[in-house]
């Protein structure tokens, strides 16, 4: 089986694979090189309607089947995913331009949602609940939504989509993909192993668009659509919710970030700068719970400022292919473009660059790892998600603004803190306003964890046994008439 990218060029619709329907196209740009790397269908309005109908005659087959069947089936897509990650890897560099080590770790990481969720398709279970009179009977079940909508972004092209619809397979829905345009091979390298794992036509569908509004509002709305998934930025997420509320859809929304990173007096340096590393670069900054400010402790901050630069300087930045390569390019211009303005922002009004602070020599999309001290509130990245290689410092006196300052945004997905404190540990991580805390951690992903955040930061959960939930509608049974 070939995972070139140039063998992908059609959408995949109730198990055939197809051109759109106006048989237009768009090409998938390589960000380390700016060159093109195949065309792939850039799918309309109709195409999703298409793909929409094909899950609705879908549905009813699949639910029906026993969760035993829906948790072979998926363990078999599992299966196959780990037979090709390596050329899963590969792929996933040439298109977002992630170092392949991180690829690499991601296809294991969206495997691994397949596999959970096979399992937890044998575990939904309803209850019993004692009955008010001897002559009824009380039950509850948990059944499938129905058919499910998802758009997935394109920093986590294989694991956005796993995390949504491995929970929706498992519980017995049917799902309709529309994965970033930017990387659109990673889903359709899936839907093609999903084929040969032997899922049945209409459950997995994959649509592929350059302008996803139009094909979005298709997905938010369309009245057989009866829940929408999202990743992606808080703006866009908003207009999706208002677009399903018209038809009071099931909605989960994962969405910006600011998430800080909190390094007390009492925190063990060295591993807070680890932390730090690993938080702040993974995927050159372009994650969502990548942390977004660094709030220092007084005490600590010049000699954690100066480590981080250190540590920082020795990141190697070069094509993602490049087994060595710590940091790859950013994923178009408009990225750099904003990374590079919001540093810009930071130096006009006060900050010092320790290190970077600028294009990377290489050029193109590639950025300077970077460390500015000397932040301050009023810059825009202390404010914006910035989505890239920089690292922000600013310093606070006490613990209590510490926390202030965290909690000082619309924002709560990711926070990270670290001390050596165990009443400060529970202390912080009780009063930090997010949905997922890393305490003496950088790294929080996991598929037995639930997933997401609160406030601006969005709606529901994703992995651990939640996740499934998520998916699935409660109906109450009340059986009357038994008596004698």
């Amino acid at each position: 089986m070939s995972f070139a990218a140039n063998t992908f060029s059609q959408c995949f619709i109730n198990g055939d694979w197809q051109a759109s329907e106006s048989n237009q196209t768009f090409s998938v740009i390589n960000p380390a090189d700016l060159q093109p790397l195949t065309k792939v269908p850039d799918c309309t309005a109709a195409d999703a309607e298409s793909a929409i109908l094909a899950a609705h005659q879908a549905l009813n087959d699949w639910q029906q089947q026993p969760a035993k069947s829906r948790a072979n089936l998926l363990r078999q897509w599992y299966n196959l995913i780990l037979e090709h990650q390596d050329a899963l890897a590969e792929l996933m560099t040439l298109e977002c331009g992630k170092p392949i080590a991180e690829s690499r770790g991601e296809v294991q990481y969206a495997a691994s949602f397949i596999e959970w969720f096979a399992e937890e398709a044998k575990r939904v279970r309803g209850d019993t609940i004692p009955a008010p009179s001897k002559d009824r009977r009380i039950q509850v079940i948990k059944q499938p939504v129905g058919v499910c909508t998802a758009i997935t972004p394109w920093n986590f092209p294989l694991a956005m989509i796993t995390r949504k619809c491995a929970p929706a397979l498992a519980a017995g829905c049917t799902i309709v993909i529309k994965p970033a345009e930017g990387t659109p091979l990673s889903a359709l390298a899936l839907a093609r192993l999903a084929q040969e794992a032997g899922l049945p036509a209409g459950i997995f569908n994959v649509i592929t668009a350059s302008q996803g509004k139009e094909v979005g509002e298709v997905l938010s709305t369309h009245p057989l659509v009866r829940k929408l998934s999202f990743t992606g930025s808080t703006a866009v997420g908003k207009q999706l919710l208002a677009q399903a509320a018209g038809t009071v859809k099931r909605t989960s929304m994962e969405l910006g970030g600011n998430a800080p990173f909190l390094v007390f007096d009492d925190a063990d340096i060295d591993k807070a700068v680890a932390g730090a590393m690993a938080s702040k670069y993974r995927n050159t900054g372009q994650t969502c719970v990548c942390a977004n400010r660094f709030l220092v402790q007084a005490g600590v901050a010049e000699a954690f400022a100066k480590a981080l630069a250190e540590a920082t300087r020795g990141l190697k930045v070069g094509p993602g292919l490049e087994p060595d390569t710590a940091q790859g390019p950013l994923i178009n211009q408009a990225g750099f473009d904003k990374v590079q303005a919001l540093v810009n922002d930071a130096v006009d009004k006060g900050a010092t660059v320790l290190t970077g602070g600028g294009p990377h020599a290489l050029g193109g999309l590639y950025y300077q790892p970077t460390v500015l001290t000397d932040v301050t509130g009023d810059m825009r990245l202390v404010n914006e998600e910035i989505f890239g290689p920089v690292s922000p410092i600013m310093v606070f006196k006490d613990e209590a603004e510490g926390i202030a300052l965290a909690n000082d945004t619309p924002f709560g997905l990711a926070a990270y803190f670290y001390t050596e404190s165990l009443s400060r540990s529970i202390r912080v991580a009780e009063g930090l306003e997010y949905g997922m805390v890393g305490v003496n951690e950088g790294i929080l992903s996991t598929e037995t964890a639930p997933f997401g955040g609160i406030k601006e930061s969005g709606l529901g959960r994703e992995g651990s046994h939640l996740g499934i939930d998520e998916y699935l509608e409660t109906k109450y049974l009340c059986i009357g008439g038994l008596s004698e």
